[in-house]
């Protein structure tokens, strides 16, 4: 409870300084493709079925991530690259449940926001863990623990996204001009470019991960300078109420 009034007390005291500002500048989506993706989404919210809930909706985008693994499978125990195929299909119903299951409960006026946000979060989880699964199945010998890395490094973007929202209370996905719906066309370029020419899976995978890396120690950078700024602000919160 105290530490709820002393939360509330430091945004309260910031609002309107120029580090509230600074501190709270992605407010909105930032990704690329956020204009087209919410005219989307605000086009399928007003056409689902009232018979399709959120829940449905979430296990839907996890049914997606099973595609993607199915697809990773078929390919290298058919021997046939054409399955990755699978995989496209599958990060479009990932995204269209994804995208869909919290927005169609506030749609209906039916938001359960912890819950939703926790079914979420573990689903994505769990969705990562597939994707890198079915990688890892497919790759070469020598490329394996390039799934390994993708899952710890995509693990490792997620938890930035708890922590920044636990410090500024608000909740963003995006790292920049890249999201997760980048990062899906950018995954289904990928499968298509190697079913067309192959063996070059293993240059893009690695190349993901350099990424993310990258954008993972920048992001991590200004955490901690977020961090530092809320601390301040409640150390003077703190004496000014003593």
């Amino acid at each position: 409870m105290e530490q709820n009034k002393l939360r509330e007390a430091t945004l309260t005291a910031a609002a309107g300084t120029d580090d509230l500002k600074r501190i709270f500048q992605d407010r909105k989506r930032t990704n690329i493709l956020h204009k087209i993706e919410q005219q989307t989404l605000s086009f399928l919210v007003t056409r689902i079925p009232k018979s399709i809930t959120s829940d449905m909706l979430t296990y839907i985008g996890t049914f997606g991530s099973m595609m993607v693994l199915a697809g990773f499978i078929l390919a290298n125990y058919q021997n046939d690259r054409n399955y990755l195929l699978l995989g496209v299909f599958g990060l479009a119903v990932n995204w269209f449940g994804d995208s869909l299951d919290g927005r169609i409960a506030y749609y209906r006026n039916t938001p359960r926001k912890w819950y939703g946000f926790s079914l979420d979060i573990i689903m994505d989880w769990v969705s990562t863990v597939l994707i890198g699964l079915g990688y890892l199945v497919y790759a070469q010998k020598a490329y394996e623990l390039i799934a390994f890395a993708f899952v710890v490094l995509y693990g490792w973007a997620m938890i930035i996204s708890q922590l920044r929202y636990k410090i500024t209370d608000i909740y963003s996905i995006d790292s920049g001009l890249v999201g997760p719906t980048e990062i899906r066309i950018i995954l289904a370029l990928i499968f298509v470019l190697e079913v067309a020419f192959g063996g070059l899976i293993e240059y893009f995978a690695t190349g993901i991960c350099i990424t993310l890396f990258i954008i993972n120690i920048i992001d991590t950078r200004k955490l901690l300078k977020l961090g530092d700024i809320r601390d301040d602000m409640e150390r003077k919160v703190k004496n000014s109420a003593a």
